[in-house]
């Protein structure tokens, strides 16, 4: 269970960098990251820290598709950790 919080903390913690790398980026007309990439790690486990990342540096918030998905991969996650949680202790 340690490794799986880990890991979870790891990601959130790179899909919060990300968002504000690429706000970064983007203001300075830069090389950007692009959104498959920022979805990706989302769906690898750092959703809430996307989401986080999304409205600390107010990126992607106009987007539909970032405004919608980033919370319909957080609570899926939060729905399939919980019945893992359920189903092994």
């Amino acid at each position: 269970m340690e490794i799986v919080l880990v890991y979870l903390l790891i990601m959130n913690v790179a899909g919060f960098a990300a968002m504000g790398i690429d706000k970064y980026k983007a203001k300075m007309r830069k090389w950007r990251i692009p959104e498959k990439t920022l979805f990706g790690l989302s769906l690898l486990g750092g959703s809430a820290g996307a989401w986080a990342g999304m409205y600390a540096f107010h990126h992607k918030t106009k987007h539909w598709y970032f405004v919608k998905g980033m919370p319909a991969i957080f609570f899926i996650q939060l729905v399939i950790l919980s019945i893992l949680y359920r189903q092994y202790y």
